[in-house]
């Protein structure tokens, strides 16, 4: 599996405190059945002022430690960025990050109140080649009243990241009616662990992974995991990789609904694994998980 929203890097957000806890969260990862994770700290200008090559340099540094200490895990850079009505401005001269140096951007909107003209920040993103990818709109406080938009946006491109905790109630039964509410519907892309430490943030994809299946089946729980979190880290464009929900193609509708069949796309089902193996694969990080969590 594929992580690729967690605070893992050591001290420079609310993430890990020191570089053992980094430490023991990669550990965790790895016995969770997590192969790559990106390291995506909070860009928050005045909270968390952390840089491009700040964010690169923790990355490269922790990875060295990983490797000193055998920990099979790699690591990316990327960032948890704050939404902002220049966006695109930041992204090209680097004080946001993409993920993995991919067109694909994690944004995250504030909490408590819903910003203005947020359909606008991610259509200028679109227009820019960027695939915006919303983080946890489940735990939003104001998700209630702007539930309409966020299913508007995930159906014009708009890449929905959910945390596997919410599934499994972590933040509360809110959180987990709106999590398993959007996978109903088909509008979540991507699962990822918003790990913060190893107690009370802590990595958990394969139960989320587990979750999800028992909801929309063992197939798109894989594509949730792995399948499109490769391709983003391939930089895969959105329109070769599989809709939540069985669709084909991930910018149809933000391209104006257009037809025919977008290169590549036909060569990536082809290359899917087998049903039957996602699903094995989706079983064994649940059991992983299970026998982990009983040590």
């Amino acid at each position: 599996m594929i992580d690729l929203h967690c605070h893992i890097l050591p001290g420079i957000d609310d993430g890990a405190a020191d570089v053992d806890a980094a430490l023991d969260m990669a550990r965790a990862f790895v016995a969770d059945g997590v192969s790559v994770v990106a390291c995506t700290p909070h860009i928050l200008p005045g909270l968390y002022q952390n840089t491009d090559s700040g964010i690169r340099t923790a990355v490269g540094e922790l990875q060295r430690r990983l490797d000193e200490a055998d920990i099979p895990l790699k690591l990316v850079p990327g960032a948890d960025n704050h939404i902002a009505p220049d966006c695109v401005a930041q992204l090209r001269d680097r004080r946001m990050l993409p993920l993995a140096d991919s067109r694909y951007v994690l944004i995250e909107p504030p909490h408590h109140v819903a910003p203005p003209r947020m359909d606008e920040v991610f259509f200028d993103l679109q227009v820019a080649g960027y695939v915006p990818i919303l983080t946890h709109p489940e735990r939003l406080r104001w998700i209630e009243s702007h539930y309409a938009l966020v299913a508007t946006l995930a159906r014009a491109g708009v890449w929905m990241q959910i945390t596997a905790g919410s599934l499994a109630g972590t933040f509360g039964s809110r959180a987990q009616y709106w999590a398993e509410r959007m996978l109903d519907e088909g509008i979540v892309h991507i699962l990822a662990t918003d790990a913060h430490d190893v107690r009370h943030r802590r990595p958990d994809l394969s139960r989320g992974a587990e979750l999800a299946a028992r909801r929309v089946g063992d197939s798109e729980a894989w594509h949730l995991v792995s399948t499109r979190p490769k391709g983003v880290l391939d930089n895969v464009p959105s329109s070769d990789l599989p809709l939540p929900g069985g669709g084909e193609c991930s910018s149809t509708v933000a391209k104006g609904g257009g037809g025919g069949v977008e290169p590549g796309r036909d060569r990536a089902r082809q290359q899917e694994p087998a049903d039957a193996s996602r699903a094995h694969a989706v079983r064994r990080f649940a059991g992983r998980l299970r026998r982990f969590l009983a040590e």
